[in-house]
């Protein structure tokens, strides 16, 4: 056969079942290519090629590749806990931990048969919008090296888009899965909040931490959505409501026959009242897809929503809030690092040491943000005005949704990959990366991103966010916009490097 990694899920599924192929050669097909690539792309913070290659073997045994994801590999993003796997969350107060229990994500995927290649670089503990910020090294664009591949999941969309794995799982806080598919040219879709479970899942911002898909193609990712989502009792934010129809809505979608849907383009973002910010390059992209839309028979309008425009400066106080929270478990006492425990410090002093040599600059940034928003006599200046800004941006979904339009839409991000070092001196510069995808983090409702083009040689994304469980029309959506363009944007990339 071809190069089995620059086949998509469904290809392999159905060479799988044809006997044409299997688990182990697939398997072997790609951790070939993490060894002969990721020295340069690092995507990666741990690969087992001995245990993937005995899964796969297993698989094989069993007579089941081919079947659903059976002999599919996966990456997951180094902030799922893995029973006996190394899980750090990009951060060295973690290093060298190894969990004794799975998320469960993970043992869905080990379920429905996958096989499980390795665990993704990330930014540390979920904040940032680049993999700059991972404590072990930078991770980098495939479409573009020198460029950063979004974040704070970028391991993982560098992974897929460079072959390094036909399917990855990340997780989204603010746009951290949507985003770096949009700069790697991916589809990354963020679940409605509650859909799938978060129990395993190493907390940065509970309120709105979500894992979910990323895959070269709509079908792809919903075929990961539907094996990971559903109900779990171990986690008391999960809906108890079955999975949405994504699969057969990616279907019907690629047929591209779009007649009836009502859509929305946020003024706000990328619209006619969108802020400064945004290149050209990625509103021409985002024209292009409405007119796509519409000539899918979609009935398109423009929609204000104007309390989309608090979105960043509320994310930015309700997320490092719940982070400083969640990330007082990490003292050196009971896993991870213990720094100056030598018999001559207290407690208080050993913490304290632990803690400054093992977060980064971000993390400390973000912890003391959210102390200082939630301590006496800021409290309802900071956190609780924020907390009434996420109640208004939950309505201004349901004013567009209740009055008349099916799903909204907006470019994904407001640029293109932007070179690595260009904003790591200017925080604000890198959170406005999140300018488009915060909403739909805020209130909780489901949106994809799926490719729309290339701005000057780089991928272009375009959102589309839809009611809370209606994650369905996100698919179909993406995968109309899909077959209008034709071949998935990765293969320009495989082209080009060929």
């Amino acid at each position: 056969m071809s190069d089995l990694t620059a086949l998509t899920a469904v290809e392999l599924q159905s060479a799988l079942a044809a006997g044409e192929t299997s688990a182990v050669e697939v398997t072997r097909a790609h951790l070939d290519r993490i060894a002969a690539e990721d020295g340069v792309l690092g995507a990666y913070l741990h690969v087992d090629d001995e245990a993937a290659l005995a899964r796969a073997a297993e698989v094989d045994a069993s007579g089941t590749a081919g079947t659903g994801l059976a002999g599919i590999p996966v990456a997951l993003k180094d902030v799922f806990v893995t029973e006996g796997v190394p899980t750090t969350s990009g951060s060295r107060i973690l290093e060298g931990w190894r969990p004794p229990y799975s998320a469960t994500v993970a043992t869905r995927l080990q379920e429905a048969g996958t096989v499980l290649l390795g665990k993704t670089n990330m930014d540390e503990f979920a904040m940032g919008s680049s993999t700059e910020n991972s404590a072990y090294r930078p991770t980098r664009n495939p479409w573009d090296t020198d460029r950063i591949p979004g974040g704070s999941s970028g391991g993982s969309s560098a992974a897929v888009a460079g072959r390094l794995a036909p399917l990855a799982l990340g997780t989204d806080t603010g746009g951290s899965i949507r985003q770096p598919a949009a700069v790697t040219g991916l589809v990354g879709h963020k679940p409605t909040y509650g859909s799938v479970s978060r129990y395993g899942l190493i907390a940065f911002s509970s309120s709105l931490d979500q894992a979910g898909p990323m895959a070269r193609t709509v079908l792809d990712a919903a075929l990961l959505h539907e094996a990971i989502g559903g109900h779990d009792p171990r986690d008391s934010t999960s809906i108890d409501a079955p999975v949405p129809t994504v699969v057969e809505a990616a279907r019907r979608g690629a047929g591209g026959d779009l007649s009836g849907l009502r859509v929305g383009v946020v003024r706000e973002l990328g619209g006619e009242g969108a802020r400064e910010g945004y290149e050209q390059g990625v509103l021409d992209r985002f024209a292009e897809a409405v007119a796509l839309l519409e000539a899918a028979g979609a009935e398109v309008r423009e929609v204000s929503c104007p309390s989309f425009g608090l979105a960043l400066p509320a994310y930015y106080l309700i997320a490092p809030s719940e982070a400083s929270s969640n990330l007082a478990r990490f003292e050196g006492m009971r896993f991870g690092i213990r720094v100056g425990d030598d018999g001559s410090r207290d407690v208080d002093e050993v913490m304290a040491a632990t803690r400054e040599q093992g977060f980064g600059p971000e993390v400390k940034r973000r912890i003391i943000l959210g102390t200082y928003a939630l301590s006496a006599g800021y409290y309802d200046a900071y956190y609780g005005q924020a907390q009434k800004v996420r109640t208004l941006i939950g309505r201004d979904f349901s004013t567009a949704f209740d009055g008349g339009v099916d799903v909204l839409v907006s470019p994904t991000s407001p640029t293109v990959a932007w070179p690595i070092g260009a904003r790591v001196d200017d925080p604000l510069a890198m959170y406005a990366a999140d300018l488009c995808t915060l909403p739909a983090s805020l209130a909780g409702v489901p949106a994809i991103s799926v490719p729309c083009g290339l701005s000057e040689g780089l991928p272009v994304g375009l959102q589309v966010m839809a009611p809370a469980l209606a994650d369905d029309r996100c698919y179909r959506v993406a995968a109309a916009v899909e077959a209008a363009l034709g071949a998935p944007l990765t293969d320009r990339l495989a082209e080009r490097a060929a």
